[in-house]
């Protein structure tokens, strides 16, 4: 591991300056910026690692969500066939997160509901954030979705393309 793998460059963000973003293998990921909250969210010891995850399960049993000291409910869902089925949901302090694939490339993240960001990554270090104009994003907001994002990647096919893609890999 040399100084940039322990020391990432920060991202920066259009609305709240410099955030980085690391990943201690699957085992433990890192969010932090001057204008937001510190977050950690940790995989126990025990669980099986899928390679896909960058965080390396989606079980909520073997995941901790710190925000700021504090633990938060993480409600990852298993991920199936269904855009909606790759959904992370998070409550904390009486706010409801959910980040969920809307393309190909990127989720989108909403806030009790309402759609306050668009996230992109591909489940690593480097997250792009794009906030709407018509919502007031906060600096709870992007902790969670950069960690979000980060820890278990965004976008995801239409189940009609990946229909299509079993369907053509089956024919000879």
């Amino acid at each position: 591991m040399n100084d940039s793998d322990r020391n990432p460059t920060p991202i920066e963000d259009t609305r709240f300056g410099g955030i980085t973003v690391r990943q201690d293998g699957q085992d433990r990921l890192e969010v932090e910026g001057e204008g937001i909250p510190h977050v950690v969210l940790e995989r126990k010891p025990g669980s099986e690692v899928d390679p896909q995850t960058a965080i390396g399960t989606r079980d909520p049993a073997f995941l901790t969500l710190w925000i700021d000291g504090r633990e938060a409910e993480l409600k990852p869902a298993q991920g199936r066939l269904s855009r909606r089925s790759y959904r992370v949901d998070v409550e904390f302090e009486g706010v409801d997160y959910r980040l969920v694939p809307d393309s190909v490339p990127s989720s989108r993240l909403t806030r009790d509901g309402v759609h306050i960001g668009d996230f992109s990554s591909d489940g690593d270090e480097l997250v792009i954030a794009e906030w709407r104009e018509d919502a007031e994003a906060r600096p709870l907001d992007a902790a969670v979705g950069y960690a979000l994002a980060s820890a278990f990647g965004t976008g995801g096919q239409p189940m009609w393309m990946m229909i299509v893609d079993g369907v053509s890999s089956a024919l000879p």
